[in-house]
């Protein structure tokens, strides 16, 4: 979820500021480095710890909005207007739990961070919610609530109200589809796949049929997203570690037409194991509509008899992987 907020940080900003500066200063127990970074789209602040590890600094911010705040390991999110006096303390072993701030701005921050720490667990909290559609509403509304709550103080900034207003709205949409997806993936399980004929890089057509009475993993990928690209590492090392077992990696490619080259060039030069075949027609392809793919990476298992095992299967950077794929292969 905070990889969501990230996004969301670099097009929430508010209208110009007045014309004087932020005065900010952190104390910060175990931290991580001797600078903090703020930054935003096209603002960038270095802050250098003095003699007694203390960070104290005014500046001025191009504009009232979210920023982030950097400590050489994890981020944070901040708000920052011209005019804040703002005082943060935290211990960065304990990052998001410990932040806590003080004087001008502190209302809106505190807020912020206490959001940071409600999302962290978002996403499994929407996935147990999700057992209807009726269900997945009452759980967005409380969230909402709960927020909308704590903006109603009339201490709290205007363009701060607006802003996260906006931004609740805008996940609101993203985690509903997160949780029909869900809902759909789970209504899967145990029923028979559906299958596919897809070009294989090394020739020929691939299909699900050629995998019978194998355990098959599938990832949904496409070259040109970044997430996808970060799994590679983990899956190359779960494929390895169950070479030879009664498993089949598939790497399934959603690129376009136009980057078919590209494709082909990036499974070579990565030397990419597994088999790896491509969709015939990107998203709209008849396996990933039928499977309800509306974002990825996504990740299939499939059993020896071709039955769904999961729909939306755990990523190859999460060890709870190994662990089912262990009891699966014993």
């Amino acid at each position: 979820m905070k990889k969501i907020l990230l996004l969301l940080l670099f097009v929430a900003t508010g209208a110009f500021a007045q014309a004087d500066k932020v005065k900010f200063t952190a104390k910060i127990e175990n931290r991580n480095s001797d600078s903090l970074v703020v930054r935003s789209r096209n603002f960038t602040k270095t802050l250098k710890a003095d003699k007694k590890g203390a960070f104290a600094d005014a500046f001025a911010v191009p504009e009232a909005g979210l920023y982030q705040l950097f400590d050489g390991a994890e981020y944070a999110t901040l708000y920052l207007k011209n005019g804040y006096d703002l005082s943060m303390t935290m211990d960065a072993k304990k990052f998001d739990e410990s932040i806590a701030f003080k004087g001008k701005g502190a209302k809106e921050n505190n807020l912020l961070a206490q959001k940071t720490i409600g999302d962290e667990n978002l996403v499994a909290d929407l996935s147990t919610a999700s057992t209807d559609e009726a269900a997945v509403d009452k759980f967005l509304i409380a969230r909402n609530a709960k927020y909308e709550a704590a903006l109603a103080d009339k201490d709290i900034d205007a363009e701060f109200r607006t802003m996260v207003s906006h931004q609740l709205k805008a996940e609101g949409e993203q985690l509903k589809g997160m949780a029909e997806q869900s809902m759909k993936a789970n209504k899967m399980k145990g029923q028979q796949s559906p299958t596919f004929a897809y070009e294989n890089y090394k020739g020929g057509t691939t299909k699900l049929e050629d995998f019978k009475g194998k355990y098959v993993y599938i990832d949904v990928w496409a070259t040109w997203c970044g997430p996808c690209r970060q799994e590679i590492p983990y899956l190359q090392e779960v494929e390895k570690k169950y070479e030879g077992k009664n498993i089949e990696f598939v790497s399934l490619s959603i690129d376009t037409k136009k980057d078919y080259e590209k494709w082909r060039k990036m499974v070579g030069d990565k030397s990419l194991g597994g088999v790896q075949i491509i969709a015939d027609n990107d998203w709209k392809s008849a396996f990933t509509t039928a499977y309800g793919v509306n974002s990825i990476p996504r990740f299939i298992l499939i059993d020896p008899q071709g039955k769904v095992v999961e729909a939306d299967a755990k990523r190859p950077s999460d060890p709870a992987l190994q662990a089912q794929l262990d009891k699966l292969l014993k």
